[in-house]
C-alpha cells in the first residue's frame, strides 16, 4: 500500500469518526437542555387527543321594552277580520313597525303582531330565538334611535297562486322609511310579500305564512344600505 492510499484512508477514518462524534454531541445537547428524548418513548402508550375547543352558541336577543305613550311606533288599526286584505297589511304594518329606542330587533315587531296570525304560526313566533346580531341596517337605525313609517301597498296585478274558500293569497310591496331622533332619515324595510291567509272560523282571516324578496337597492342607497333585517318564522315561511 502507498503512502497516498494510507492517508486517503485516515482521512476517511476521521471524517467518519466526526460525525459519530458530533450526533452523540446532539443527543447530549438535547436531553441536557430539558427537551423529551425521543427514544424514551419506545414502548409508552401513546397520547391521548387534544380535546378540540368547545364553541357555546350565541345568547339569543333579550326582549325589548314595552311601548309606550313616548314610542313612535305607528298605531295599526284593528282589522276588519272578514277582509284578508285588511288583516295581511295590519300584520305587514305591525311586523315592520320598529321604534329600536324600545326594540332590541325585528323579533319585538313580530310578538306584537302575534294577533294576526294562525295559532301554529303564533306559536313558532313564540318559540323562535334569534341570535345576537339583527344586521348592519338595524345597526343604523339603532345608532340614530330611529322608527319607521311604512306605505304599504297591494298587487294590483297579482299573478300569485289562486285562493280557494279557505285560502287566499295576496302581494304586497312594503317601501320604509327610519327616521332618526336625531334627525337624521334613512331607508327603512324595503320588500315585496306575498302573504298566504287562511279562514280561521269566527276568528276571521289569519296569516298562515308569507314569503319575503327584499327590494333590490339602488345605487344612490348603497352607502346607507336597505335591506330587510333577518326574517322571522312567520317572515320566512313559504307561501303555497
Amino acid at each position: 500500500m502507498s503512502w497516498r492510499q494510507v492517508r486517503e484512508e485516515m482521512t476517511t477514518v476521521r471524517r467518519v469518526l466526526g460525525v459519530v462524534l458530533a450526533a452523540a454531541a446532539s443527543v447530549a445537547l438535547l436531553t441536557g437542555c430539558g427537551l423529551r428524548d425521543l427514544r424514551d418513548d419506545k414502548g409508552a402508550e401513546p397520547a391521548a387527543p387534544s380535546a378540540l375547543p368547545s364553541f357555546e352558541a350565541k345568547a339569543p336577543v333579550p326582549p325589548g321594552k314595552p311601548l309606550d305613550a313616548q314610542s313612535k311606533v305607528q298605531r295599526v288599526p284593528s282589522p276588519d277580520p272578514s277582509d284578508p286584505n285588511a288583516v295581511a297589511q295590519a300584520w305587514l304594518a305591525t311586523a315592520y313597525g320598529y321604534d329600536t329606542a324600545y326594540d332590541n330587533g325585528p323579533q319585538d315587531a313580530n310578538l306584537r303582531a302575534l294577533a294576526y296570525l294562525t295559532e301554529e304560526q303564533a306559536k313558532a313566533e313564540r318559540d323562535y330565538r334569534p341570535g345576537a346580531g339583527s344586521g348592519s341596517d338595524w345597526a343604523t337605525w339603532a345608532e340614530h334611535k330611529a322608527w319607521t313609517t311604512l306605505k304599504i301597498t297591494a298587487d294590483e296585478d297579482d299573478q300569485g297562486p289562486g285562493g280557494t274558500s279557505g285560502a287566499s293569497f295576496r302581494t304586497f310591496y312594503v317601501d320604509g322609511t327610519a327616521h332618526g331622533r336625531d334627525g337624521w332619515t334613512g331607508p327603512g324595510p324595503r320588500l315585496t310579500a306575498v302573504v298566504k291567509l287562511t279562514m280561521a272560523g269566527p276568528a276571521g282571516w289569519k296569516v298562515a305564512g308569507v314569503t319575503v324578496t327584499p327590494a333590490a337597492i339602488p345605487p344612490s342607497a348603497v352607502a346607507t344600505g336597505t335591506s330587510s333585517p333577518a326574517p322571522s318564522p312567520s317572515s320566512s315561511t313559504p307561501a303555497r
